[in-house]
């Protein structure tokens, strides 16, 4: 792979022995990589060369992850995966609201981690479908902006992946083990309700009823099915 084409990951992460595993393996599987102890010198790292991808620790010396994935969805649209020994759901919850594109606790597979990288940047590349009607709302996946009417809605990364890879497929159940493979990066379909609450945020902020559905509609089958205007 010629080091131009070789895509930039950032690792935000305190502790300097799973840094470097990390970027020992993230380098064997392609990737540039540097590293940032701190959120201050996260922040110094993506202004001067903005990378493609976040490895975001949350318990960080100084501003911890929570701050500095909120600053970072401020000021662009970089995919975050967060990385952490905190497993509350309210944790979790959190980082996903603030903007972060998936959150993994530690101790994690390496191997799951890589293949979420892939299928985070793999999407990323992917615009097939450039835009979609939803009603009021017009998604653009090339600039990565929704927006009801005149006013702009916040989606993450992972719900701009999760609608996309529906409007791909519109008019057809996509199940959810498809969902958390595809769009989620697992190697096997875990026992997770992640799909769901991420189709229920959707749901509020694209739907003007988001408990009866217009156009993201459960199927049968275990799955959803995405039904826009133009259908």
């Amino acid at each position: 792979m010629k080091e131009k084409s070789k895509k930039r990951i950032l690792i935000v992460e305190d502790d300097r022995n799973l840094a470097r595993v990390l970027g020992d393996n993230l380098m064997f599987d392609g990737y540039s990589v540097t590293w940032a102890p701190d959120g201050n010198t996260a922040l110094i790292a993506i202004r001067s060369t903005p990378p493609d991808l976040i490895l975001l620790d949350i318990m960080l010396p100084g501003r911890d992850g929570f701050d500095l994935c909120a600053q970072l969805r401020q000021d662009g649209r970089i995919p975050i995966i967060m990385l952490t020994a905190r497993t509350q759901k309210a944790d979790k919850l959190k980082g996903l609201d603030l903007g972060a594109d998936d959150y993994i606790t530690k101790p994690f597979d390496l191997d799951e981690l890589l293949a979420r990288v892939r299928a985070v940047l793999r999407r990323r590349g992917r615009t097939t479908v450039d835009q979609l009607q939803l009603g009021r709302v017009t998604v653009d996946f090339k600039s990565l902006r929704a927006v009801c009417d005149t006013r702009e809605l916040h989606l993450t990364h992972r719900e701009f992946d999760l609608l996309h890879y529906l409007a791909e497929r519109r008019d057809r159940v996509v199940h959810r083990d498809e969902l958390l493979r595809e769009v989620w990066g697992y190697l096997a379909a875990p026992t997770t309700r992640s799909v769901d609450l991420a189709i229920a945020r959707l749901r509020k902020k694209i739907e003007e009823e988001p408990h009866r559905p217009r156009f993201i509609l459960t199927g049968h089958g275990d799955g959803y099915c995405l039904t826009p205007d133009e259908s």
